[in-house]
């Protein structure tokens, strides 16, 4: 069964979906790939590779390949900020062909904020446009230019979108934008302010577009008080409160207390309605995916 019928028919049944993410490893060892495959729970409905998200890593594609191989569902995050339009295109097409089911189209955080300060970054096309390019070259067999393709890829199509952007109007705008670009599920930022994410969520179901959609509503285990200051100090992820970062530099365990403290969001969104399924933002710390799904209540950990 591929991604794409995977996710569909599980959606379909009206079952909420869990993923998880990944990130390639930071050398050319094969055997790092492929034991992400080990790490991750054989449950989860589809692996999100992330492309050079933290820092400077291996291939994502090579990466979403192996994983592919081994006969994991996955989606390969693709970044606007480090590759052209005839780069990305590429990717697209190389994807599909070795059995990669699914794209995230992102822009990706600018390389000055840690990624590579000294890179010069594309940005020829954003987010939007990637999204809008590959649901041309899946429905229509054409390429970014408009010319034939030989054949056209099989691609299920997401973009990401941000719960806590200000004022509510340009947020439902945005999220507009990004379905009728074609994306067919958007992972939310990570939540940590419940009672403002259940704020936006109610406009989005008010308006009806999360039948338009399928929204999946990222968790992020924190490891560290640090980490939880610097993600409250950079509000990359929205609103992380001091009553978060004071919790997690109280804990004895900080690692332990960010798993429990991930799986209480993820138990309360499991529930919500217009969610379509949770999404672990676990990249680098893979093994605390399966830590969250059981302790959250998940299933088929």
């Amino acid at each position: 069964m591929t991604l794409s019928n995977k996710l569909t028919e599980a959606w379909q049944a009206g079952r909420k979906v869990i993923t998880a993410e990944c990130r390639a490893s930071g050398g050319a060892d094969r055997e790092a790939a492929a034991k992400l495959a080990e790490t991750l729970p054989a449950s989860l409905d589809a692996v999100v590779v992330a492309d050079n998200s933290d820092e400077v890593r291996g291939c994502a594609l090579a990466t979403a390949a192996i994983l592919a191989g081994l006969g994991r569902g996955v989606v390969l995050t693709m970044t606007t900020r480090d590759r052209n339009r005839v780069a990305l295109e590429a990717d697209a097409m190389g994807a599909a062909s070795l059995g990669v089911g699914g794209v995230l189209c992102v822009s990706g955080d600018h390389q000055s904020l840690g990624v590579c300060p000294a890179a010069a970054s594309a940005y020829d096309i954003d987010s939007i446009q990637l999204t809008q390019a590959i649901r041309r070259m899946v429905d229509q067999a054409v390429g970014f230019d408009g010319r034939p393709m030989s054949s056209a890829p099989k691609l299920l199509l997401g973009a990401t979108v941000q719960p806590y952007l200000q004022p509510m109007e340009l947020n439902l705008l945005r999220l507009r934008k990004k379905i009728a670009s074609g994306a067919q599920f958007l992972l939310t930022q990570a939540v940590f302010d419940l009672v403002g994410f259940k704020r936006w969520l109610s406009a989005v179901t008010a308006a009806e577009l999360d039948k338009q959609v399928k929204i999946v509503a990222s968790v992020l285990p924190l490891t560290s008080a640090d980490q939880a200051g610097k993600m409250r100090a950079h509000g990359t992820y929205g609103p992380v409160s001091e009553a978060v970062v004071s919790r997690i530099a109280g804990a004895s365990d900080a690692g332990a207390e960010g798993v429990a403290m991930c799986a209480e969001s993820a138990s309360e969104l499991k529930g919500l309605s217009g969610l379509a399924g949770i999404h672990i933002l676990c990249g680098g710390c893979e093994d605390l995916a399966g830590q969250v799904i059981q302790r959250a209540g998940l299933g088929r950990a």
